[in-house]
């Protein structure tokens, strides 16, 4: 019997991941070990080896299909092993599902279950919802009404007939309705390139909706290239889960936000020696260790709330904020209170690095337990950071910039950093969150601290 590939479960919060490529095709040998193919997650996208070895017998989920963990996606075996049926589900099916009452006749009955039973065969589990993304969900009540002929000249007019109202029975849109559509919108008026009327009807554009910028108004194939730029276009993963995220952060969790500035021209100073002596720390490694000490003297600020208790955190995961393409993830420093100045400075880049390259695990960005969001490298003067879901706040770094400032009734230059805290006021009031933001300042400042932890 042919083995089952499923999909793994990356994190205890991993409802389901989508296959963005496989790595083998259909009658490949395959190696135990080998990469089979690259998933993404919510937060990464990731390489999964193959457990077993033999020949790639049957893909049954294609890449670019979201399903659930622990769907079967595929079979390994040997060459004419018995493969279990596999039924995947048409497409109006999930429509009968979403439409749910028994007011489908009896065919439309065996369908329905297919989509809902994630935990029956793992093969007919993942086809219910990849075929019923939330985009097809409009197309639910039913299909076009409209007769060849009325489809005929729209499809030929390169327009969409579905702005057009049917006056046919039962809203019908017949071929007089087309005529008058294209009356009442000058389509006789209409100058357009025959390549780009080609381009557009080839990627099922509306020509009514494309405004020319030819001569005289004309429509050319930039106009329809920039039509096509402008169409939605859905998100990824990834920007889809730091959306909802983020939006249940700032619903849920009242911000509270306060702004101190620290003067960092003695510790750019001193860095800048420890870099010349062959140090590898960076700004960002003495302000993660400062917080970290700072947390520790604030165990409130490293607490979290769910609106009806508080949960008071034993040790200090401190998270990191990295930008990446397409998204943004936040690897996580464990028990960063029991680590040395040089520790924190090796894991921040060893993380950084395994973020940038996609290697990141669900276990590298789970358990944090309050976050940095620094922007100092981008020239910002000042932000405000939204705190991860479960945390108590987050601390948004700016850029170190020269400013004048009045130091012994006399105006000198220094490089002031502002920061800003971001605290969940349901749990930290704003007495508490400006004592902890200066108290960040104040060990920035101390020079003396920094020799004795760098040493």
């Amino acid at each position: 019997m042919a083995t089952p590939i499923t999909m793994p479960k990356f994190g205890q919060m991993t409802e389901e991941s989508t296959i963005t490529e496989w790595c083998k095709k259909e009658g490949d040998k395959i190696a135990k070990g080998e990469i089979l193919f690259h998933v993404e997650t919510d937060k990464s996208v990731m390489e999964v080896e193959s457990f077993a070895e033999g020949t790639l017998l049957k893909i049954v989920v294609p890449a670019g299909v979201a399903v659930p963990v622990q769907s079967t996606i595929a079979f390994i075996g040997n060459p004419g092993e018995p493969i279990p049926a596999v039924t995947a589900a048409p497409p109006p099916a999930p429509k009968a599902a979403e439409q749910a009452p028994a007011a489908k006749p009896t065919p439309a009955a065996p369908a329905a279950p297919a989509p809902r039973a994630a935990a029956a065969p793992a093969v007919t589990a993942p086809v219910a919802p990849v075929l019923a993304p939330q985009p097809a969900a409009p197309a639910a009540p039913g299909r076009l009404k409209i007769s060849p002929r009325a489809a005929s000249l729209a499809e030929k007019c390169v327009i969409d007939a579905a702005n057009i109202r049917g006056t046919g029975p039962d809203g019908r849109i017949v071929e007089k309705d087309v005529k008058a559509h294209l009356a009442a919108h000058n389509y006789d008026q209409l100058r357009i390139s025959p390549t780009a009327k080609t381009v557009a009807a080839k990627e099922k554009l509306d020509i009514l909706t494309i405004q020319g910028t030819g001569d005289s108004g004309r429509i050319t194939v930039a106009d329809v290239e920039r039509a096509l730029a402008e169409r939605p276009k859905p998100m990824n993963r990834m920007r889809q889960v730091i959306a909802q995220r983020l939006t249940q952060s700032i619903v849920t969790q009242p911000h509270f936000y306060v702004t101190v500035s620290a003067d960092m021209t003695g510790l750019i100073a001193y860095r800048n020696q420890l870099k010349a002596a062959g140090a590898p720390h960076t700004v960002t490694d003495f302000i993660s260790q400062a917080v970290v000490l700072t947390l520790q003297e604030f165990p409130v600020v490293n607490s979290s709330c769910d609106g009806k208790s508080t949960r008071w955190h034993g040790h200090v995961n401190l998270g990191l904020a990295v930008s990446i393409e397409g998204g943004l993830v936040v690897p996580v420093i464990r028990n960063a209170g029991q680590l040395t100045l040089m520790e924190i400075c090796a894991l921040s880049k060893q993380l950084a690095d395994k973020a940038r390259a996609g290697k990141l695990t669900p276990d590298d960005m789970s358990g944090g337990t309050f976050t940095i969001s620094n922007m100092g490298m981008m020239n910002v003067e000042n932000f405000h950071a939204i705190i991860n879901t479960g945390e108590g706040g987050i601390l948004a770094i700016a850029s170190a910039m020269k400013q004048p400032v009045v130091r012994d009734d006399k105006v000198v230059v220094r490089s002031i950093m502002k920061m800003t805290l971001s605290v969940d006021h349901r749990l930290i009031d704003g007495a508490v969150g400006a004592q902890f933001a200066n108290a960040v300042k104040a060990k920035l400042e101390n020079i003396e601290l920094w020799k004795m932890l760098a040493s």
